[in-house]
């Protein structure tokens, strides 16, 4: 822990920094709160709402037309296409606009599909315009900017399961415009919207080849996620039976943890996953009901990948660096669902914090459903929140009895209200970082996704020599933000589309996690018979 003068000093930077306008938004600020866990607890001081700009299929207009909302062609094959914005004509040649933003903003994710995964290249080029210039400020081969092989570096970008996904931020003052030099098929382009106002330095390259020492520490940062974190230790090594609870009390006065870890001694039942819970209090207000598989992101069974939030580990370790403060009093405990008792070991690192008028409390919370009927085609809601606060992650366990392809469906997130979703997505992989997820069964991860577990493919059992490739049985993906959290200033719904190639009955269960004032609210209670019934 600090020492009291340390502590004094950090209280008066936290009070001056909470008083003054927040910095000029640039690549700098935006890679330094990349990896800044704290600076999410926070309600952005440079207020902002996600957008997004996609292929969805423009004949999904309304809820109130069950035709049209669950079509499902969300790509440009040919001329009869518009999944897109227009198309422009530059020195005599055709471009397609895929983004066209006006006011202050910052690109914060780009996700793009390989078209043919035997021949992954493309000779496409993408370009970024921005404050209205007509020179592109940054253009590249479409993939290869977007995979790590080009100009954003791995982790910032990445080759995903046939796709290419970056995560490297391109902040504008006053407009942004994309576009491509060939019809493009399927696109997916998260930004910021600043407020009016908001002052943001334009990306250059000039800016970007200065800030190469601080991109390289990002980089290292992002794949050091384990790194020790300072803190007071509590440790509860303890036998649970069937229906029991055991609680670590943390200390007394404003704090945060940030470090929690769980370890079962036994992990031979895989549905412990999901019979165990972690249970967390702050400030005499609930914040945390979930499944540890869920809220770890390893679903159904002991699944190891590691995130820049959360870790698996092959030795059993649950871990993840949620920064979660309070501001007089807090607990975290285990139940144990299941009919045989278990043995835990349950670790806090608790450290300081200072609780400003924009700080949030940790929320996670876990909807499960079993069965989940395919047809009709439905909208199935995650979260829906009311209140203030920024929405930073998910992960999805379903069960599919089926060997087709189970996730079609498009995520669709309403905020603040909206009369339609801010962001429409193209398809439940594509959500979570990949793409033609009936052909990407293979384990993968990444600092802020993962697919840690599908039909029988996990990190543990990557050289099975009869893996079947299709989409039957367990599988879980899982996505936490960064740069791409979403702040919500009174509501957020995220709903996902149950759309499957095959009618039958599949089996949900998702865990949220969010930041939220004291009095904001969910619509998700705890659910001891769902959980039981829910795989």
């Amino acid at each position: 822990m600090k020492t009291k003068i340390q502590f004094l000093l950090v209280s008066i930077l936290a009070v001056i920094a909470s008083c003054t306008s927040p910095d000029e938004v640039s690549v700098a600020t935006l890679l330094r709160e990349m990896v800044d866990r704290d600076a999410v607890t926070n309600f952005p001081q440079a207020d902002f709402r996600l957008k997004q700009s996609s292929s969805y299929n423009r004949a999904s207009v309304s809820p109130e037309d069950s035709v049209g909302w669950f079509t499902n062609h969300d790509f440009n094959s040919n001329d009869k296409d518009q999944n897109f914005i227009r198309i422009e004509e530059n020195n005599g040649k055709k471009e397609w606009v895929l983004m066209d933003h006006e006011g202050p903003g910052a690109i914060v994710r780009t996700w793009m599909p390989l078209k043919n995964a035997k021949k992954p290249g493309t000779d496409i080029i993408i370009k970024f315009y921005l404050d209205g210039d007509t020179v592109p400020a940054l253009e590249g081969n479409m993939l290869g900017l977007l995979d790590g092989t080009d100009l954003f570096p791995f982790p910032l970008a990445h080759k995903s399961l046939r796709s290419a996904v970056s995560f490297f931020p391109i902040p504008y003052a006053r407009s942004c415009k994309v576009t491509v030099t060939k019809r493009p098929f399927f696109f997916i382009f998260t930004y910021r919207e600043y407020a009016e106002g908001t002052a943001v330095k334009t990306f250059t390259m000039e800016d970007y080849n200065k800030a190469q020492p601080q991109i390289e520490q990002v980089c290292e940062d992002l794949l050091n996620s384990e790194k020790a974190v300072e803190g007071n230790v509590l440790k509860l090594n303890e036998t649970l039976v069937t229906n029991e609870e055991k609680a670590i009390v943390l200390p007394q006065g404003t704090a945060a943890v940030r470090e929690l870890s769980l370890k079962l001694a036994d992990y031979t039942d895989s549905l412990l996953m999901r019979s165990v819970i972690l249970k967390m209090e702050c400030d005499g207000k609930p914040t945390i009901w979930c499944p540890i598989g869920e809220f770890f992101g390893s679903g159904i069974g002991l699944n190891p990948y590691q995130g820049w939030y959360r870790t698996v580990a092959e030795d059993g370790t649950l871990s993840c660096r949620w920064v979660m403060p309070y501001q007089e009093s807090a607990k975290v405990s285990v139940l144990n669902l299941g009919v045989e008792s278990i043995d835990i070991e349950l670790k806090a690192i608790v450290g300081d914090y200072i609780w400003t008028e924009n700080s949030m409390y940790f929320n996670a919370a876990w909807r499960g459903e079993n069965p989940v009927p395919t047809r009709p085609f439905s909208d199935w809601n995650y979260v829906t929140l009311k209140g203030r606060g920024v929405y930073v992650g998910d992960a999805l366990t379903v069960y599919n009895p089926v060997k087709k392809w189970w996730g079609e469906g498009d995520e669709k997130i309403w905020v603040d209200g909206e009369d339609f979703p801010s962001l429409f997505g193209t398809g439940t992989e594509d959500y979570y970082g990949y793409s033609w997820g009936g052909m990407s069964n293979d384990f993968y991860e990444h600092p802020f996704h993962a697919q840690p577990r599908s039909n029988v493919y996990n990190k543990l059992n990557r050289k099975k020599e009869k893996f079947v490739r299709n989409t039957q049985g367990y599988s879980t993906e899982t996505r936490t933000r960064s740069l791409d959290g979403m702040p919500f200033g009174t509501s957020l719904q995220l709903d996902m589309e149950v759309w499957s190639w095959t009618d039958c009955d599949m089996a949900y269960g998702v865990g949220a996690y969010w930041y939220g004032d004291a009095a904001t609210t969910s619509n998700r209670v705890p659910d001891p018979q769902g959980v039981l019934r829910a795989h």
